[in-house]
């Protein structure tokens, strides 16, 4: 990410008219003289060496990751999701259209330029934010941890929404380094190192578990089943841990909630979108997929009828970053690698206790007994796998593993034909999210390193 500052320049300059009544002035004997002037709105960076310092950089990382996660309506839960099968667009902007087809290009710009620069922000906050407080808080580490926690959680966001090829900058000061593009396997790897390092420093056990589900998620991205398994083994399956959100602004506001709540928003859920699509809105609910049926009409004006999800019924409703459900969910899935009957037996037995334990109401038990077919049971599982996650930015990276890792079909695992919502519209062959042109301010960038699951 290029990462450019600005002076504020100020030139003091006589004009004169050019010609007659035309409204075109010049400049005639402009100095150049900068005038130094301070603005309120900029924290110098002395002002942040010290202990409340490190307080402010802190919650300012925080705060930049909870709104390229779940704080705009065009965050990371809600664009992989409209990229995937979760969400549909109303919209009539092509920054969020292009994203639903799945036919991106470089130059679209808005939304799409704003949840690539956001995450690299945040990432960058969060690290300046740890370098800080580990030379002036050393003592408390379990802050230190969730700073590289949630850094870490925003390098596998890179790895599960974008091609290969992100770079990543680095700043120390005035000194800005410009960075290399990363093949996605890199990506994964720089978020491993995060979350051992958030291992390393945290103390108490909620800590421990979301940098171990952070870990766990980025390990099974790259395939390393076992070795994800095992980074999970010891989180409670009531852990939880979610960003929040509150009415006082905008910006703390729950983004999901602002993007599909009310009457004329941007986006809808979407149900068996794109035949491909699971069958979300089922009727009864599925108790992990709430939602009722409405009259609204969608920002297009066209678009009409939307289903409301009842997962965020509110602005400062919470959002789950990662539990221990995910936990059991990894360890299930490594032990499916396996591909024996017994372990299948297993996982079908693994599935049916989340569902007796994982809500407080008890969802009932899946029919008869575990597939004796691979494929049957991996079906199974991604489907249980996609309503415990449902709305909460897993599925797009779920669905390039199914692809990656598993072997199938891309048409047969996203949306294919037409759009709903633009039936003139056919879906596209994106598999994931393209770096926007303006990286190509930085030197080392081309283009992705390829458009792969």
């Amino acid at each position: 990410m290029k990462l450019t500052n600005f002076p504020r320049v100020v030139a003091r300059c006589p004009w004169r008219p050019v010609s007659g009544g035309l409204a075109v002035m010049a400049m005639l004997g402009c100095s150049s003289d900068i005038l130094n002037v301070n603005d309120p709105d900029i924290i110098a960076p002395e002002n942040l060496s010290n202990a409340l310092g490190a307080n402010a950089q802190r919650n300012g990382g925080i705060h930049n990751f909870t709104v390229v996660f779940s704080g705009t309506q065009d965050g990371i839960v809600v664009a992989s999701g409209n990229m995937a099968d979760e969400f549909l667009t109303t919209d009539t902007f092509a920054d969020r259209q292009r994203v639903n087809e799945r036919a991106m290009d470089v130059n679209l710009g808005g939304a799409a330029d704003a949840l690539y620069n956001n995450l690299h922000r945040a990432r960058t906050a969060l690290s300046r934010g740890a370098k800080v407080w580990a030379e002036l808080k050393p003592a408390s580490k379990d802050t230190l941890s969730e700073l590289y926690a949630l850094r870490g959680y925003t390098e596998n966001f890179f790895a599960e929404l974008y091609c290969s090829g992100v770079p990543f900058g680095d700043e120390d000061g005035a000194t800005v380094t410009q960075g290399m593009p990363q093949t996605t396997t890199q990506t994964l790897q720089r978020a491993v190192a995060s979350f051992d390092t958030a291992l390393t420093n945290a103390t108490v056990a909620n800590f421990r578990s979301l940098a171990a589900v952070g870990k766990g998620r980025a390990l099974l991205n790259l395939g390393q089943f076992d070795q994800a398994a095992a980074a999970v083994a010891t989180v409670p399956t009531t852990f939880r841990y979610q960003t929040f959100h509150s009415t006082t602004t905008g910006a703390q506001n729950n983004g999901i909630w602002s993007a599909t709540y009310n009457n004329g928003v941007r986006y809808t859920n979407a149900t068996s979108e794109g035949t491909n699509g699971y069958d979300y809105l089922q009727t009864p609910n599925d108790p992990r997929i709430r939602w009722t049926a409405t009259n609204r009409i969608g920002f297009d004006g066209t678009t009409q009828n939307m289903p409301r999800q009842e997962k965020y019924p509110a602005q400062n409703t919470p959002v789950t970053l990662a539990d221990g459900i995910e936990a059991r969910l990894i360890e299930l899935e490594a032990r499916l690698r396996k591909d024996t009957q017994t372990d299948r037996d297993a996982v079908f037995a693994g599935l049916n206790t989340l569902r007796a334990t994982g809500l407080t109401t008890p969802i009932p038990a899946l029919a008869g007994s575990a597939p004796t077919a691979q494929a049957a049971a991996v079906d199974q599982f991604f489907k249980e796998r996609a309503f415990w996650t449902w709305m909460t930015g897993h599925r797009l990276g779920d669905m390039r593993r199914l692809v990656r890792q598993y072997g199938r079909a891309a048409n047969t695992v996203y949306p294919i034909g037409a759009v709903s919502t633009r039936p003139s519209v056919q879906y596209g062959t994106d598999v994931n999210f393209i770096i926007p042109f303006n990286e190509t301010n930085n030197p080392n960038f081309k283009a992705c390193l390829d458009r792969n699951p």
